[in-house]
């Protein structure tokens, strides 16, 4: 197995495209890479990169391929180097800048679970709920939709058995979450999350590590994330460090027919 650093980038923007994509089990690799799995939120649908595509056919495209659904066109390190400067032009607006970060799988230090936290690897349907009405308000998420959002982390887990769900449990109750991918050259993390009553107790930085040795442990080197504002501090006290930015862009609804 080729071994990676904090530095390779492609092999991490791959391991992001792969994730995203999976949701609507499209190719990761197409150019353009678009996706659309119908989730009601701005990450479960849009365009991942488009590197050798006309942009004007990747947008015509996009927009059909994504009409009625809320989605967002991600700018990387894997896309032109003018497609931000097109969509600008075609009256896309910035929604967010998202450091991408990495922690060298050898470096990460081990630190202690907080008193009375549990971490389960959860596989049912029960416990993938408990899931969902976890993160669903720390990541923008209805409450409503938490039956259906476990459904789908079940298909997505039936269709890749490496994706790992992780739940932290206190006093008989899912407090935070994380999820891990291992299908790729590098682990890559996401919905890394804290119930707002339960924050401030080491609770993310728990599950995060415990990623992160699950991920060791598979033979990987590198681990991968998006950043929020909020969660940077905390990656960065555990070992990742910033090696590169996505930004997103959003078209008004009105404006995609």
């Amino acid at each position: 197995m080729t071994r990676h650093s904090i530095d390779d980038l492609e092999p991490q923007l791959a391991a992001n495209r792969r994730f995203w994509t999976g949701w609507a089990g499209d190719d990761p690799d197409a150019d353009p890479s678009i996706y659309r799995s119908d989730i009601p939120h701005v990450l479960f649908n849009g365009v991942m990169h488009v590197r050798n595509h006309p942009l004007d056919e990747a947008v015509t495209e996009a927009k059909q391929r994504l009409a009625g659904s809320s989605w967002a066109w991600w700018v990387g390190g894997d896309s032109d180097e003018k497609v931000a400067d097109h969509l600008i032009a075609h009256g896309a607006e910035q929604i967010s800048h998202m450091p991408v970060m990495a922690a060298d799988l050898t470096e990460v230090a081990e630190a202690p679970i907080p008193e009375g936290l549990t971490i389960r690897h959860i596989t049912d349907l029960p416990g993938m709920r408990d899931l969902v009405n976890a993160y669903a308000e720390p990541l923008g998420f209805p409450r409503d939709a938490a039956d259906t959002m476990a459904e789908r982390h079940m298909e997505y887990l039936s269709r890749d058995p490496e994706l790992v769900h992780l739940a932290g449990i206190l006093d008989g109750k899912t407090v935070g979450t994380a999820v891990v991918s291992l299908s790729g050259d590098v682990a890559a993390l996401y919905c890394i999350a804290t119930d707002e009553n339960h924050r401030r107790r080491g609770v993310a930085t728990a599950l995060t590590l415990e990623s992160l040795r699950i991920a060791r442990s598979a033979g990987l080197d590198v681990a991968t994330l998006q950043a929020s504002s909020e969660g940077r501090p905390v990656y960065e006290q555990i070992g990742f460090r910033t090696v590169s930015h996505y930004r997103l862009f959003q078209f008004d609804p009105a404006e995609e027919h």
